[in-house]
């Protein structure tokens, strides 16, 4: 197959965007005789008029052969086999050109089988994700057709969709996460497939499910992610749950807390927990499963609401995920503190006592999503900064005085 070629007067993108750290390895493997290129999602991104989250090299070069090349380097994964070349904090990806999946749609569980640069292409997700970049040349190397379909705003998988979702299946929540993040649409074969075989999802890893989810939760494109997972199905598969909870309360408020965190990654950028995030997203189910249980003489205390908190998130996720025991308490932890900052009889504290939990700055940040929906909720808000707030300024006050006294 020959791949089309474009050169800078037609993709007009020019190497001077390209991370410096990512030309010098493809300028060394490339003097060492190897075939290198920019790959992927940071070549999309590029034609997209976006900064690139991360950079991705595909060469010939097998990986023992890149670790030889770069002293900061060192090889991951063993179901696919991948170089990390480390430059202080940042990392790029580098992998061996892999040899073109089959038409045989068993789940793939290794893949370290080497082949040429078109093979690799071939063996991608989508044809978005297909083209090469050569930054000494400045041409993009199309086998795919995958150019134009991102001029075009389209999804289309590299193959038969049925055949790629089979053999990895996390794919179909990839199709969905980039329909979120770029507002494109997904062809017709290709959309077809996705709801056939959406039951299929349940095969794949639920860590690198989990992960994704994650990775959308802190995008800025979380309320649209959600809402198609929710839409095409794949939401009952993997969080019955949360599923049910949208359909018989339609009104609820998961995706105006949603929206209201992808406003703020899009305009500030913060690095949320990833505990606030999912706490974010399961809270409005929590709050009506505790409201069936105000029916009994005595509402419950804080011990009560954390025993059911723990016992609600298990419920959410345990059908096909397992949350760290550690993420898991903090979310659990998040939750029961919304009820001592909004107590359940609805009456600000007379006497306030700040709390001292290493989680209360996130859990005073979700108080502030669910005021921004619910607006009663800001007198809560305000009342528990200004509290904070003066806290704070008392123990500095007492920390500098200390000073003082015993500088004398």
């Amino acid at each position: 197959m020959q791949p089309r070629i474009y050169s800078l007067e037609e993709h007009q993108l020019s190497h001077e965007k390209i991370d410096n750290h990512a030309f010098y390895i493809i300028h060394k493997l490339r003097e060492a005789g190897h075939k290198a290129f920019l790959v992927g999602g940071s070549v999309r991104d590029l034609l997209l008029n976006r900064t690139p989250k991360d950079y991705d090299i595909s060469t010939s070069a097998k990986p023992e052969e890149i670790r030889s090349l770069f002293r900061n380097c060192i090889l991951i994964g063993k179901r696919f086999r991948l170089a990390h070349i480390r430059f202080g904090k940042k990392i790029i990806e580098v992998s061996t050109f892999r040899a073109g999946e089959t038409e045989n749609a068993e789940l793939i569980v290794r893949d370290n089988v080497w082949g040429s640069e078109e093979e690799d292409v071939l063996r991608r997700d989508f044809t978005i994700n297909g083209l090469f970049y050569d930054p000494e040349n400045q041409e993009i190397i199309d086998y795919v057709d995958g150019y134009s379909d991102i001029d075009r705003r389209i999804l289309r998988t590299i193959g038969k969709p049925e055949i790629r979702f089979s053999q990895d299946p996390v794919r179909m929540i990839r199709l969905l996460k980039f329909s979120a993040r770029f507002d494109f649409e997904i062809e017709q074969p290709t959309f077809q497939a996705l709801l056939s075989c959406k039951r299929e999802i349940l095969k794949s890893s639920s860590a690198r499910v989990l992960e994704e989810l994650l990775r959308m939760l802190e995008s800025g494109s979380s309320k649209e992610f959600f809402h198609l997972l929710n839409e095409y199905g794949m939401l009952k598969a993997l969080l019955p749950e949360l599923a049910h909870f949208l359909q018989i309360y339609p009104e609820n408020i998961t995706f105006e807390l949603l929206k209201e965190i992808d406003i703020e990654i899009k305009k500030e950028h913060p690095s949320f927990d990833r505990s606030l995030l999912l706490a974010a997203l399961i809270f409005p189910l929590f709050d009506a499963y505790l409201k069936t249980k105000m029916k009994a003489p005595r509402p419950p205390h804080l011990g009560q609401i954390a025993e059911m908190a723990y016992h609600v998130i298990g419920g959410i996720f345990d059908h096909f995920f397992t949350l760290p025991r550690k993420l898991r308490s903090m979310v659990a932890n998040l939750i029961t503190t919304q009820y001592r900052l909004v107590p359940l009889d609805g009456k600000l504290p007379k006497k306030p006592k700040i709390i001292k939990d290493l989680q209360f700055k996130d859990a005073l940040h979700l108080l502030k999503l669910r005021a921004v929906a619910h607006s009663e909720l800001m007198t809560f808000y305000t009342f528990w900064t200004k509290t904070a707030f003066l806290a704070h300024r008392g123990s500095s006050e007492n920390a500098s005085q200390e000073k003082v006294s015993h500088e004398h």
